[in-house]
C-alpha cells in the first residue's frame, strides 16, 4: 500500500526534467509560429510537429499519474484541476510551481531551506515564461485587431511585464476578447507569484532564524546581560 502512494511521487520525480525541456520546446514551437508567419512551410510544420509532440507527452504524463492515483478521472479532474487546466493550456504549465510550494508548506513544522530556495528561482522561472507566454498570446491575438495599441512584440513584452509586477500603467491594453481574458490571466498570476515568493522568503528567514536560536549557546541572547 505504502509502495502504490510513494509511485506517484516517484513519477512525478522521474518525468520533472523531461517535462521541463519538452515545455521548453512547446515555447520554442509556439514562439516560432507567431513570431515568424513568413517562414516557409516546411519550418512551420516542423514547429507545428514539436508543439504537438510535447503536448501528446503531456497528455500520456497526465494519463499515467491518473492511473497512478487510483483515482476515478472526475475525482482526479477534481482534485489535480490546476494539472487538468495545464493539460488544456500548455503555455500555462509554468504555473506547476503551485504544487511544489503546496508540498512545502505541507511540511511546514520541518526545516526546508533548500525547497524555499527553489520555489523562489521557480517563481522567478515561473515569472518569465508565463510572461513570455502571455506576451505571446496577446500579440497574436492584437497586433492586427482594429483599434489595438499592442502592435508589435515589444508592446506585448512591456505591457505583461507591467501587468505580471500589478503595476499596470495602461498605456496599452488588450482589446480583443481573447486578449482580455489572457490580461486576466496574467493579472492572477503576478498576484499569485508575488504570493508565492513572498511566502517562501518569509518562511525561510524564519527557519532560518530559528536555527540560528537553537544552535546559540544558552544564555547567549541578544541583549542578555
Amino acid at each position: 500500500m505504502e509502495e502504490r502512494a510513494e509511485a506517484p511521487e516517484r513519477w512525478d520525480r522521474r518525468m520533472e526534467t523531461p517535462l521541463a525541456v519538452l515545455s521548453l520546446l512547446f515555447f520554442a514551437g509556439y514562439a516560432v509560429r507567431v513570431l515568424a508567419p513568413g517562414l516557409p512551410g516546411l519550418w512551420r510544420d516542423l514547429c507545428l510537429v514539436v508543439t504537438c509532440g510535447a503536448w501528446a507527452v503531456f497528455a500520456v504524463d497526465y494519463a499515467v499519474r491518473l492511473r497512478l492515483s487510483g483515482l476515478r478521472p472526475l475525482r482526479f479532474v477534481r482534485t489535480h484541476f490546476l494539472d487538468t487546466v495545464v493539460l488544456v493550456l500548455p503555455l500555462l504549465r509554468p504555473l506547476r510551481i503551485v504544487t511544489i510550494y503546496e508540498r512545502i508548506q505541507r511540511r511546514h513544522d520541518k526545516p526546508r531551506l533548500t525547497l524555499y530556495a527553489r520555489v523562489m528561482a521557480y517563481a522567478g522561472l515561473t515569472a518569465g515564461l508565463l510572461g513570455l507566454a502571455g506576451a505571446l498570446t496577446v500579440y497574436h491575438y492584437e497586433h492586427g485587431a482594429p483599434g489595438a495599441t499592442i502592435r508589435t512584440f515589444g508592446d506585448a513584452v512591456w505591457w505583461v511585464c507591467a501587468t505580471l509586477s500589478t503595476v499596470g500603467y495602461g498605456d496599452v491594453s488588450p482589446v480583443t476578447p481573447m486578449g482580455r481574458v489572457t490580461a486576466v490571466g496574467v493579472m492572477a498570476c503576478g498576484l499569485a507569484l508575488l504570493g508565492a515568493v513572498t511566502g517562501s522568503f518569509s518562511s525561510w528567514l524564519i527557519q532560518t532564524f530559528r536555527r540560528e536560536d537553537e544552535e546559540r549557546p544558552p544564555g547567549d541572547s541578544p541583549g542578555a546581560s
